[in-house]
Formats: structure tokens, sequence, C-alpha cells
């Protein structure tokens, strides 16, 4: 009851894709849409390269490479996704520089992907998600339609219970 001068932990979240920040509720996809995995924001991508958004470990790397998940020091995790319905590829167009267990800042490369080869057959929308909502207290997203630096634009803050 006394702790309103106990300062509230939030994790900030950047870019992991140079793009376009687009609403979660924008993705073509139900499963990412009606934040069945979790909330965020997803991301048009205008480049094929994944940048770490936080400081942390990875916790899971998709053996085909569509996806990893991160755990902040904070205990966020948090699923980067990259296009829809990619994991049909098989890893084919994917490439990763990091492995589980490995400890990555921000701005730190993981993963490459092949634009016009996942275009061929995919979105390339790309969401970015809070999985474990139950630590989360609340989630402050940037704007929309904004373009966004990897490692350099805040996407969201994050805020703890």
């Amino acid at each position: 009851m006394f702790n309103i001068f106990k300062k509230k932990k939030y994790v900030d979240i950047y870019s992991p894709i140079n793009g376009i920040l687009l609403k979660i509720e924008d993705v073509p996809d139900p499963v990412f849409s009606q934040k069945m995995v979790g909330d965020g924001v997803a991301l048009e991508p205008k480049e094929g390269i994944v940048y770490s958004p936080v400081n942390g470990t990875i916790i899971q790397l998709f053996p085909t490479k569509h996806a990893l998940g991160i755990k902040t020091e904070e205990g966020l995790e948090i699923l980067i996704h990259i296009g829809m319905d990619t994991v049909e590829m098989k890893g084919n167009g994917f490439e990763s520089f990091v492995s589980e267990g490995g400890r990555v800042k921000i701005g730190d490369k993981l993963l490459k992907f092949d634009m016009e080869l996942v275009k061929k057959e995919h979105p390339l929308t790309s969401p970015i998600i809070i999985t474990n909502m139950d630590i989360v207290d609340k989630i402050v997203k940037e704007p929309d339609g904004e373009e966004v630096k990897a490692g350099k634009t805040k996407i969201m803050r994050v805020y703890l219970k």
C-alpha cells in the first residue's frame, strides 16, 4: 500500500528488423492477431537480417530457423517469428548466427533470411510477441506505420508485475 515510491520494473524492446511497425491485430494469422501466443507487435521487413531486440539469453531456436525465443535478464520471454507459415520452408533460406543458451545484447545479429524466397510463398509479416504475459502488467507500444531501425528504434516498453 505504501509502495507509491517503488520504481516500476520495465523492459524496453527495440526493433529486431529494419522495416515498418504494424499492430499485432493486423497480422494475417489469427494465432498472432488474436493474441493466442501472447501480445506484441509485428514488422514488415525491409531487409532479411534479424538482430537482438533486448539483452538476454536464447532460450529457443527452432530447427527450421524461422523463429527464436529470447529471455531477458528481467525474465521476459520474447518470440521473434519470421513471416507467416514459414515453418513449411523447413529452414530453406534461413541462417542462424546463435544457438540455444547463448547470451545476446541489443543489436547482435541473430538470423538471416532470404526475403525473396520467403515472399514467393508466404507473407513477410513478422510478429514480435511476449509469450509469458503472466508477468506483464502492461505494454506500451510505439505507433504503427512508422519506419523502425533494428537495434535503434524502441517498439515496446513492457512493464512487469
